[in-house]
């Protein structure tokens, strides 16, 4: 078996493109560039928590730095550098080169060095610590959202739930959107080109991770606003075709979580730029409603003209069993 330096020299070490010292000593060393801000993000991922014990190790390992990217795409931070921290459960290489082929297939897909981590015995437990850059002063935080601002998401939030609930046998996907949902669950696209377009223009973002109203009530709390979400307006006919029942194409847009797709708000009259992006990105972008004066209170206006008052929360992972 293995020792846990020839692991790590075997499948964990490749050359790096813009750091000053990688892989192989106590620390590595790196070097903002002048007049960035570094804009740091860790997200662990625990097997049975956040992934099946079976998960194709390639795309758990794609998936491990991707969750991880969208926290700085969130921010309009440009990825840089990542370190990873690992507990294993045994020195298994059928599973460990997969995993590291992922991995470093979504380093490579964002231009980011591997810098280094540790390894160690125990339950499979995967934890990132990525780092990027964002100019000074231009980091797209949650807490500049303003009423009147219009909201956005992009893609299409809920094909990851989807597949899910397509794994667990809880609903039988469409042949045709099977593949599609699944691949947003095991291999998300962090929206980066989105992230750093939308410097300047979007007032308030996030990713959406744990739902997307559950994400929104985060950024009503940091922007001390309310918001308006349109029903009619949501991207709800993909998940329709996927799984042919509305109410549950509703509840994987609204409450699914997974997606990885940017949320954010931009004022009503950059709308047109808004719309600019979207084409020039090649990436759908939904305006699903607009925020308000009335702190903390979220609304749904449904499509007969309702207005419903909703008390949503995202995932909490010391409120659900695992």
């Amino acid at each position: 078996m293995p020792s846990e330096f020839a692991l790590i020299r075997r499948h964990f070490t490749r050359p790096a493109s813009h750091t000053d010292l990688a892989v192989g000593d106590d620390a590595a060393l790196i070097r903002a560039r002048p007049g960035m801000q570094l804009a740091i993000s860790t997200d662990m991922l625990v097997a049975s928590t956040h992934f099946f014990v079976d998960t194709d190790p390639e795309d758990l390992g794609w998936k491990t730095l991707a969750v991880n990217v969208s926290d700085l795409a969130a921010m309009g931070a440009e990825p840089r550098w990542v370190v990873l921290a690992a507990s294993l459960p045994s020195a298994d290489e059928s599973w460990i080169a997969p995993f590291a082929k992922g991995f470093f297939a979504c380093c490579a897909a964002f231009g980011i060095d591997a810098i280094g981590g540790d390894t160690t015995r125990g339950p499979l437990n995967l934890c990132p610590t990525i780092f990027g850059e964002v100019p000074l002063g231009k980091a797209i935080t949650r807490d500049g959202g303003r009423p009147g601002d219009e909201l956005w998401i992009s893609g299409a939030p809920g094909r990851a739930a989807l597949g899910l609930a397509h794994l667990k046998s809880d609903i039988q996907l469409a042949a045709d959107w099977r593949a599609d949902c699944l691949a947003a669950l095991q291999r998300p696209q962090p929206r980066v080109a989105l992230g750093l377009a939308l410097r300047g223009l979007a007032t308030a973002m996030l990713d959406v991770s744990d739902g997307l109203l559950g994400d929104l009530a985060h950024i009503l709390e940091r922007s001390g606003v309310g918001a308006e979400v349109d029903e009619a307006a949501l991207p709800l006919a993909p998940l329709i075709a996927a799984c042919g029942d509305p109410t549950q194409a509703f509840q994987a847009c609204t409450a699914g979580g997974d997606d990885y797709e940017l949320l954010f708000s931009a004022p009503a009259l950059r709308r047109d730029d808004v719309l600019a992006l979207s084409a020039r990105l090649d990436l759908p972008l939904h305006r699903i409603g607009h925020l308000t004066d009335a702190p903390g209170q979220l609304k749904l206006r449904r499509a007969d003209g309702r207005l419903d008052n909703l008390t949503v929360s995202g995932y909490d992972h010391f409120g659900h069993d695992t």
